[in-house]
């Protein structure tokens, strides 16, 4: 018989930590009584502490109830299987084992089967997480894990020319959970709010698995790179002098949450094949109010706030889905004009909360499609896997012969078309007004990339597409300015570059 929890283990020659006996009280088992025959082991998931069974048991066990952990009655303890510390990954949502009954011998384990159960999404692959770090890592010291390369890297994680590509690569892969849990760290709103470092690590992890990673561009990466940028636009004057811990939070989550479970297609083609979610959402900011309700799912099966009022956590649940709504491409004019609006009236007031909540949409919508602001070399990169995934899109509509959704046919886009007029469309005019709001070297460094970097791509597009001899002056640009038109339309909720529906 076979049980699996995922709570995390207490190696046998490491004691149980006084603090977390005094904390969260301890439950013992004698090795006369049965492993299975005291207390439903499926009740034990639910208790906190720590459980010690005889030494002089051969199944004697320490174990810690903050992680994975799998029981036999017989084979004893199986090592976590993904290779993560017991401090660092914790995670409840093992369900559905299937298990191997038969004549297997007691020292061969079953055949078993694990699926993950998200909270919004039915089914992810077993996480790489962590995978390959040592198995010493205390969770008090957790800086320790930014070593090397990686760790210097922090340091100028507020510079414009970040490089969350190699960021990515230095943290194997966990830029979003490493980045997000160092600002917060380095804010101080672990502390000033008094977050349980285990519910939080264990949030963060989770946040991450439901991005998915086969997606071209709405992945964990894009993920960390907003919430890289976010950090760079609170770090402004103008927002720096007058957020509250409280908002800088919110932001800092909504950044990191904004996409979370992207199924990788946009708006339309969920409507289109009847979806669950457009029906569940009815046809309105669908992607949106899913990313939404999937991070508040996490935030309440991981209880990182369960010690505040309840009244406090609904109300930042609520202004977390205002940040992460504002996001919908569809609703860009509306944002636009009011804010091109304040700023005309000249009547921003930071000391107002509904204000400074505003201008926190604003920031979130300018992270979310600051790709094209980027050092060439980034922002070429992240054009090449928007557009990717815009054509895995259309090859899937072609597949199954269903009408092909605007920008997604590589047979008649190309990256440059697509992404001029996205630029030209959607991301001058939105960091225009930013730069108006905030006129700072950052706001204008933005915007000289913007233009070098369309400069750069009018230029290859010269280069890749030859002119006919007998074309009249100025059909050359036709297509891009078809594709930008098609890159600005609000109803396809199509962000050529940044999030198509975030």
């Amino acid at each position: 018989m076979e049980v699996c929890y995922q709570l995390p283990v207490l190696p046998l020659d490491r004691p149980v930590p006084k603090h977390v006996l005094s904390r969260r009280g301890a439950i013992s088992f004698s090795s006369s009584s049965s492993l299975f025959g005291a207390p439903d082991p499926r009740q034990l998931s639910q208790r906190r502490g720590a459980i010690s069974y005889d030494s002089a048991d051969q199944t004697a066990l320490y174990i810690r109830m903050l992680g994975d952990v799998r029981v036999r009655s017989q084979v004893g303890f199986e090592p976590e299987r993904r290779s993560s510390h017991p401090y660092l990954c914790i995670d409840f949502r093992t369900l559905h084992t299937r298990l191997g009954y038969g004549a297997a011998s007691a020292s061969s384990a079953p055949e078993r089967r694990v699926h993950r159960l998200l909270s919004f999404q039915r089914y992810l692959h077993s996480s790489r997480l962590l995978r390959g770090l040592p198995q010493q890592i205390p969770l008090h010291i957790l800086d320790e894990d930014y070593t090397g390369q990686a760790r210097c890297m922090l340091e100028k994680v507020g510079n414009w020319n970040f490089d969350i590509f190699l960021f990515d690569k230095l943290t194997n892969g966990n830029s979003l959970i490493t980045l997000t849990f160092h600002l917060l760290n380095q804010y101080g709103l672990v502390e000033l709010f008094q977050l349980d470092m285990v519910k939080l690590w264990r949030f963060l992890v989770m946040v991450q698995e439901d991005y998915h990673g086969d997606n071209p561009y709405h992945n964990a990466v894009h993920a960390a790179d907003v919430t890289q940028a976010m950090y760079c636009y609170l770090r402004e004057p103008m927002l720096e002098k007058s957020l509250t811990s409280y908002d800088i939070l919110l932001g800092l989550l909504a950044a990191a949450t904004h996409d979370l479970d992207h199924p990788g297609v946009n708006q339309p083609f969920l409507i289109k094949t009847d979806h669950y979610l457009a029906t569940l959402y009815r046809n309105t900011s669908v992607l949106e109010n899913h990313h939404w309700k999937s991070a508040v799912g996490l935030l309440r099966e991981t209880g990182l706030f369960s010690h505040l009022p309840a009244e406090d956590s609904l109300n930042l649940e609520r202004e977390l889905g205002s940040l992460i709504l504002a996001t919908d491409i569809s609703r860009q004019n509306d944002y636009l004009t009011r804010f091109r609006m304040h700023l005309d009236q000249e009547n921003l007031c930071l000391s107002n909360a509904s204000h400074r909540h505003f201008v926190l949409q604003m920031a979130l919508k300018c992270a979310d499609i600051c790709n094209p602001c980027r050092p060439w070399e980034l922002s070429k990169q992240w054009s090449e896997k928007v557009t990717e995934e815009f054509f895995q899109q259309g090859d899937i509509e072609k597949r199954h012969k269903l009408e092909v959704s605007p920008l997604c046919d590589r047979d008649s886009n190309t990256v440059g078309n697509i992404q001029m007029g996205f630029m030209t469309y959607v991301a001058e005019p939105l960091f225009a007004e930013w730069a108006r709001f905030s006129d700072t070297r950052l706001s204008q460094t933005m915007l000289g990339h913007m233009g070098l970097n369309k400069a750069s791509w009018g230029g290859l597009q010269q280069e890749q597409t030859p002119v006919p001899e007998d074309a009249e002056p100025g059909t050359a640009g036709a297509d891009g300015d078809n594709a930008a038109a098609g890159g600005g339309r609000s109803g396809s909720k199509v962000k050529p570059q940044g999030s198509r529906e975030s």
